[in-house]
Protein backbone atom coordinates (compact mmCIF):
# COMPACT_ATOMS: atom_id res chain seq x y z
CA UNK A 1 0.00 0.00 0.00
CA UNK A 2 1.03 3.58 -0.89
CA UNK A 3 0.49 7.06 0.46
CA UNK A 4 0.22 10.45 -1.22
CA UNK A 5 1.03 12.98 1.21
CA UNK A 6 -1.34 16.43 0.48
CA UNK A 7 -1.01 17.69 3.78
CA UNK A 8 -0.02 21.46 3.72
CA UNK A 9 3.68 22.33 5.04
CA UNK A 10 3.12 24.19 8.08
CA UNK A 11 5.39 25.17 11.21
CA UNK A 12 5.41 21.62 14.05
CA UNK A 13 4.02 24.00 16.50
CA UNK A 14 0.80 25.01 14.09
CA UNK A 15 0.57 21.12 13.26
CA UNK A 16 0.53 20.03 17.23
CA UNK A 17 -1.54 22.26 18.18
CA UNK A 18 -4.30 21.90 14.71
CA UNK A 19 -3.79 18.19 15.39
CA UNK A 20 -5.15 18.53 19.14
CA UNK A 21 -7.86 20.92 18.32
CA UNK A 22 -9.03 17.95 15.72
CA UNK A 23 -8.77 15.94 18.33
CA UNK A 24 -10.59 17.62 21.09
CA UNK A 25 -12.79 19.13 18.81
CA UNK A 26 -13.88 15.28 17.52
CA UNK A 27 -14.34 13.50 21.03
CA UNK A 28 -16.70 17.14 22.55
CA UNK A 29 -17.52 18.77 19.42
CA UNK A 30 -20.48 16.73 18.63
CA UNK A 31 -21.94 16.90 22.53
CA UNK A 32 -21.04 20.99 22.55
CA UNK A 33 -23.60 21.02 19.59
CA UNK A 34 -25.91 19.35 21.24
CA UNK A 35 -25.55 20.61 24.97
CA UNK A 36 -25.21 24.46 23.13
CA UNK A 37 -28.14 24.65 20.19
CA UNK A 38 -30.64 21.75 21.45
CA UNK A 39 -30.03 21.06 25.31
CA UNK A 40 -32.69 18.82 27.17
CA UNK A 41 -35.77 20.87 26.43
CA UNK A 42 -34.78 20.72 22.43
CA UNK A 43 -34.91 16.76 22.80
CA UNK A 44 -38.41 16.98 24.91
CA UNK A 45 -39.46 19.02 21.52
CA UNK A 46 -38.68 16.55 19.14
CA UNK A 47 -39.45 12.98 20.79
CA UNK A 48 -42.71 14.18 22.45
CA UNK A 49 -46.16 13.64 20.19
CA UNK A 50 -48.19 17.44 19.43
CA UNK A 51 -51.36 17.15 17.56
CA UNK A 52 -51.41 18.67 14.31
CA UNK A 53 -53.16 18.80 10.92
CA UNK A 54 -50.07 17.46 8.22
CA UNK A 55 -49.95 14.35 6.18
CA UNK A 56 -47.77 12.56 8.48
CA UNK A 57 -50.55 12.94 11.39
CA UNK A 58 -53.10 11.37 8.96
CA UNK A 59 -51.25 8.36 8.43
CA UNK A 60 -51.84 5.37 10.46
CA UNK A 61 -49.39 4.54 13.20
CA UNK A 62 -48.62 1.15 11.18
CA UNK A 63 -47.57 2.35 8.11
CA UNK A 64 -45.76 4.92 9.73
CA UNK A 65 -43.76 2.00 11.63
CA UNK A 66 -43.23 0.49 8.19
CA UNK A 67 -42.13 3.07 7.00
CA UNK A 68 -39.27 3.37 9.68
CA UNK A 69 -38.69 -0.70 9.17
CA UNK A 70 -38.43 -0.18 5.20
CA UNK A 71 -36.33 2.67 5.21
CA UNK A 72 -33.84 1.17 7.56
CA UNK A 73 -33.87 -2.25 5.45
CA UNK A 74 -33.23 0.07 2.44
CA UNK A 75 -30.04 2.56 3.64
CA UNK A 76 -28.55 -1.03 5.00
CA UNK A 77 -28.38 -2.82 1.70
CA UNK A 78 -28.21 -0.32 -0.82
CA UNK A 79 -25.00 2.80 -2.11
CA UNK A 80 -24.55 5.71 1.03
CA UNK A 81 -25.70 8.34 -1.55
CA UNK A 82 -29.05 6.17 -2.13
CA UNK A 83 -29.17 6.91 2.24
CA UNK A 84 -28.17 10.21 1.88
CA UNK A 85 -31.21 11.20 -0.15
CA UNK A 86 -33.55 9.32 1.75
CA UNK A 87 -32.30 11.89 4.51
CA UNK A 88 -33.16 15.07 2.82
CA UNK A 89 -36.32 13.42 2.06
CA UNK A 90 -36.80 12.89 5.78
CA UNK A 91 -35.69 15.97 6.98
CA UNK A 92 -38.09 17.93 4.37
CA UNK A 93 -41.38 16.35 6.00
CA UNK A 94 -40.12 18.30 9.36
CA UNK A 95 -41.88 20.62 7.75
CA UNK A 96 -45.13 19.32 7.30
CA UNK A 97 -45.12 19.30 11.29
CA UNK A 98 -47.25 21.43 13.83
CA UNK A 99 -44.42 24.50 15.05
CA UNK A 100 -42.00 23.28 12.03
CA UNK A 101 -39.43 25.99 12.02
CA UNK A 102 -38.70 25.30 16.09
CA UNK A 103 -38.19 20.96 15.33
CA UNK A 104 -36.37 21.85 11.79
CA UNK A 105 -33.44 23.74 13.85
CA UNK A 106 -33.73 21.35 16.49
CA UNK A 107 -33.12 18.29 14.31
CA UNK A 108 -30.85 20.37 11.52
CA UNK A 109 -28.15 20.78 15.18
CA UNK A 110 -28.95 17.33 15.87
CA UNK A 111 -28.36 15.72 12.35
CA UNK A 112 -24.94 18.40 12.21
CA UNK A 113 -23.71 16.82 15.30
CA UNK A 114 -24.74 13.13 14.62
CA UNK A 115 -22.86 13.51 10.69
CA UNK A 116 -19.58 15.13 12.78
CA UNK A 117 -19.78 12.53 15.84
CA UNK A 118 -19.93 9.22 13.32
CA UNK A 119 -18.06 10.34 10.47
CA UNK A 120 -15.31 11.42 12.70
CA UNK A 121 -15.47 8.53 14.80
CA UNK A 122 -15.18 6.48 11.54
CA UNK A 123 -12.03 8.06 9.66
CA UNK A 124 -9.78 8.34 12.81
CA UNK A 125 -10.08 4.36 13.61
CA UNK A 126 -10.60 2.55 10.13
CA UNK A 127 -7.73 0.40 9.29
CA UNK A 128 -6.18 1.20 5.88
CA UNK A 129 -6.77 -2.54 4.89
CA UNK A 130 -10.83 -1.59 5.54
CA UNK A 131 -10.41 1.32 3.15
CA UNK A 132 -7.96 -0.52 0.88
CA UNK A 133 -11.14 -3.07 0.41
CA UNK A 134 -13.93 -0.44 0.29
CA UNK A 135 -12.27 1.53 -2.82
CA UNK A 136 -10.21 -1.03 -4.15
CA UNK A 137 -7.40 0.95 -4.11
CA UNK A 138 -3.53 0.44 -2.84
CA UNK A 139 -2.98 4.59 -3.14
CA UNK A 140 -4.62 6.60 -0.13
CA UNK A 141 -4.14 9.86 0.03
CA UNK A 142 -2.89 11.77 3.42
CA UNK A 143 -4.07 14.82 4.14
CA UNK A 144 -2.83 15.05 8.19
CA UNK A 145 -0.67 12.96 9.96
CA UNK A 146 -0.97 12.70 13.64
CA UNK A 147 1.66 12.72 16.27
CA UNK A 148 2.72 9.41 16.95
CA UNK A 149 1.40 9.42 20.35
CA UNK A 150 -2.32 9.56 18.95
CA UNK A 151 -2.03 6.03 18.10
CA UNK A 152 -2.46 5.15 22.19
CA UNK A 153 -5.57 6.42 21.44
CA UNK A 154 -6.85 3.87 18.53
CA UNK A 155 -5.61 6.60 15.64
CA UNK A 156 -4.72 5.35 12.44
CA UNK A 157 -0.95 7.24 12.06
CA UNK A 158 -2.31 9.24 8.97
CA UNK A 159 -5.73 10.85 8.26
CA UNK A 160 -6.58 10.37 4.78
CA UNK A 161 -9.46 11.32 2.31
CA UNK A 162 -10.74 7.87 1.98
CA UNK A 163 -11.36 7.58 5.33
CA UNK A 164 -13.06 10.80 5.75
CA UNK A 165 -15.63 9.89 2.70
CA UNK A 166 -16.00 6.29 4.64
CA UNK A 167 -16.59 8.16 7.39
CA UNK A 168 -19.65 9.80 5.84
CA UNK A 169 -21.22 7.07 4.06
CA UNK A 170 -21.16 5.04 7.09
CA UNK A 171 -23.26 8.46 8.90
CA UNK A 172 -25.98 8.29 6.17
CA UNK A 173 -26.88 4.41 6.57
CA UNK A 174 -27.78 6.35 9.98
CA UNK A 175 -29.43 9.53 9.58
CA UNK A 176 -32.35 8.37 7.63
CA UNK A 177 -33.46 5.63 10.20
CA UNK A 178 -33.15 8.29 12.99
CA UNK A 179 -35.06 11.00 11.24
CA UNK A 180 -37.66 8.34 10.42
CA UNK A 181 -37.88 7.44 13.76
CA UNK A 182 -38.18 10.72 15.11
CA UNK A 183 -41.00 11.45 12.77
CA UNK A 184 -42.98 8.14 13.85
CA UNK A 185 -42.79 9.07 17.70
CA UNK A 186 -43.75 12.87 16.91
CA UNK A 187 -47.21 11.85 14.70
CA UNK A 188 -48.05 9.17 17.06
CA UNK A 189 -49.93 8.99 19.75
CA UNK A 190 -48.92 5.46 22.45
CA UNK A 191 -52.55 4.42 22.61
CA UNK A 192 -53.04 4.63 18.77
CA UNK A 193 -49.64 2.30 18.02
CA UNK A 194 -51.13 -0.15 20.36
CA UNK A 195 -54.51 -0.68 18.67
CA UNK A 196 -52.97 -0.68 15.19
CA UNK A 197 -50.30 -3.31 16.29
CA UNK A 198 -53.28 -5.04 17.85
CA UNK A 199 -55.21 -5.28 15.03
CA UNK A 200 -52.27 -6.90 13.00
CA UNK A 201 -51.64 -9.64 16.11
CA UNK A 202 -48.67 -8.14 17.27
CA UNK A 203 -47.95 -9.69 20.81
CA UNK A 204 -49.30 -7.61 23.30
CA UNK A 205 -46.17 -7.54 25.74
CA UNK A 206 -44.27 -6.21 22.78
CA UNK A 207 -46.19 -3.57 22.22
CA UNK A 208 -46.99 -2.91 26.03
CA UNK A 209 -43.32 -2.45 25.85
CA UNK A 210 -42.93 -0.26 22.88
CA UNK A 211 -45.81 2.13 24.20
CA UNK A 212 -44.20 2.54 27.36
CA UNK A 213 -41.14 3.55 25.57
CA UNK A 214 -42.70 6.17 23.66
CA UNK A 215 -43.91 7.50 26.64
CA UNK A 216 -41.49 7.19 29.20
CA UNK A 217 -38.47 9.13 26.53
CA UNK A 218 -40.54 12.71 26.44
CA UNK A 219 -40.61 12.38 30.55
CA UNK A 220 -37.00 11.43 30.45
CA UNK A 221 -35.98 14.87 29.02
CA UNK A 222 -38.83 16.70 30.77
CA UNK A 223 -37.65 15.56 34.61
CA UNK A 224 -34.08 16.17 33.31
CA UNK A 225 -35.27 19.33 32.03
CA UNK A 226 -36.09 20.28 35.56
CA UNK A 227 -33.48 19.08 37.37
CA UNK A 228 -30.68 20.78 35.18
CA UNK A 229 -32.73 23.92 35.87
CA UNK A 230 -33.11 23.58 39.41
CA UNK A 231 -29.19 22.89 39.65
CA UNK A 232 -28.56 26.00 37.76
CA UNK A 233 -30.47 28.11 40.16
CA UNK A 234 -28.96 26.71 42.87
CA UNK A 235 -25.72 28.69 41.73
CA UNK A 236 -24.28 25.92 39.42
CA UNK A 237 -21.98 27.81 36.64
CA UNK A 238 -22.96 30.98 38.22
CA UNK A 239 -20.61 34.33 37.40
CA UNK A 240 -18.56 31.71 34.67
CA UNK A 241 -18.24 32.98 31.16
CA UNK A 242 -21.32 32.38 28.95
CA UNK A 243 -18.79 29.52 26.82
CA UNK A 244 -18.98 27.07 29.70
CA UNK A 245 -22.79 26.80 29.90
CA UNK A 246 -22.55 23.88 27.53
CA UNK A 247 -20.34 21.82 29.97
CA UNK A 248 -22.24 23.39 33.39
CA UNK A 249 -25.34 22.02 31.52
CA UNK A 250 -23.33 18.84 31.39
CA UNK A 251 -22.08 18.33 34.80
CA UNK A 252 -25.95 19.28 35.98
CA UNK A 253 -27.51 16.42 33.83
CA UNK A 254 -24.92 14.24 35.13
CA UNK A 255 -25.65 14.87 38.77
CA UNK A 256 -29.62 15.03 37.32
CA UNK A 257 -29.30 11.18 36.54
CA UNK A 258 -29.87 9.43 39.82
CA UNK A 259 -32.99 11.70 40.54
CA UNK A 260 -34.60 11.39 37.57
CA UNK A 261 -33.84 7.34 37.45
CA UNK A 262 -35.74 7.49 40.78
CA UNK A 263 -38.45 9.60 40.06
CA UNK A 264 -39.06 7.32 36.66
CA UNK A 265 -39.11 3.97 39.03
CA UNK A 266 -41.47 5.91 41.18
CA UNK A 267 -43.81 6.38 38.12
CA UNK A 268 -43.20 2.91 36.62
CA UNK A 269 -44.91 1.46 39.49
CA UNK A 270 -48.53 3.71 39.22
CA UNK A 271 -47.64 2.16 35.25
CA UNK A 272 -47.92 -1.33 36.75
CA UNK A 273 -50.69 -1.08 38.78
CA UNK A 274 -52.60 0.93 35.82
CA UNK A 275 -51.96 -2.00 33.36
CA UNK A 276 -53.45 -4.44 36.21
CA UNK A 277 -56.50 -2.17 36.63
CA UNK A 278 -57.44 -2.59 32.86
CA UNK A 279 -56.63 -6.29 32.88
CA UNK A 280 -53.87 -5.90 30.00
CA UNK A 281 -53.06 -9.15 28.92
CA UNK A 282 -55.23 -11.20 31.04
CA UNK A 283 -57.00 -12.33 27.64
CA UNK A 284 -55.43 -13.18 24.30
CA UNK A 285 -57.26 -10.52 22.75
CA UNK A 286 -58.55 -6.67 23.73
CA UNK A 287 -60.92 -4.26 22.53
CA UNK A 288 -60.80 -0.59 21.89
CA UNK A 289 -63.06 2.13 21.68
CA UNK A 290 -61.86 3.79 18.57
CA UNK A 291 -62.12 1.50 15.17
CA UNK A 292 -58.71 1.42 13.32
CA UNK A 293 -59.05 3.20 10.15
CA UNK A 294 -56.95 3.94 6.51
CA UNK A 295 -57.12 6.73 4.80
CA UNK A 296 -56.38 7.32 1.46
CA UNK A 297 -52.96 9.07 2.63
CA UNK A 298 -52.08 5.83 4.00
CA UNK A 299 -52.88 3.59 0.33
CA UNK A 300 -50.13 6.28 -0.90
CA UNK A 301 -48.04 5.74 1.25
CA UNK A 302 -47.88 2.09 0.98
CA UNK A 303 -47.13 2.48 -2.97
CA UNK A 304 -44.20 4.74 -2.17
CA UNK A 305 -43.14 1.65 0.28
CA UNK A 306 -43.46 -0.54 -2.69
CA UNK A 307 -42.12 1.94 -4.88
CA UNK A 308 -38.86 1.93 -2.44
CA UNK A 309 -38.50 -1.81 -1.78
CA UNK A 310 -38.71 -1.72 -6.28
CA UNK A 311 -35.68 1.02 -6.18
CA UNK A 312 -33.50 -0.92 -3.91
CA UNK A 313 -34.11 -4.24 -5.74
CA UNK A 314 -32.96 -1.96 -8.99
CA UNK A 315 -29.94 -0.91 -7.38
CA UNK A 316 -28.53 -3.87 -6.29
CA UNK A 317 -29.67 -5.22 -9.62
CA UNK A 318 -27.25 -2.60 -10.92
CA UNK A 319 -24.95 -2.64 -8.55
CA UNK A 320 -25.50 -0.10 -6.18
CA UNK A 321 -25.67 -2.66 -3.61
CA UNK A 322 -23.64 -2.11 0.06
CA UNK A 323 -20.00 -0.66 -1.25
CA UNK A 324 -18.37 -1.00 1.88
CA UNK A 325 -17.59 -4.21 3.79
CA UNK A 326 -18.08 -4.47 7.36
CA UNK A 327 -15.49 -7.15 7.76
CA UNK A 328 -12.90 -6.87 10.47
CA UNK A 329 -15.60 -4.84 12.72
Amino acid sequence: MSFVFQQPNLPPLVELAISWFVFLFGATGPIVIILAFVGIRGFLHITRFESGEGILYRLSPLTKLVIVISITVAVSLTIWWFGAILTLVFWLLFFTLNEAKRKVLYVSYLLLSSILGVSTGFAFYTPYSVLQMAFNTNTLNVVWVWPSYFTFAGYEPYLTLQALYYGLQITFRFTAPMLAGLLLVLTTTPSDLMRYLAKVKFPLPFIFALTVAMRTVPRIFDILDTVVKLQLMRGLGYGKPAFLRPFYVLIAALYGLVPTLIFLMKGAKYTAIAADTRAFNSTPRRTYMKEVKYTRADYVAWGLILALYVSVALLLTFGYGRGIPYVGY
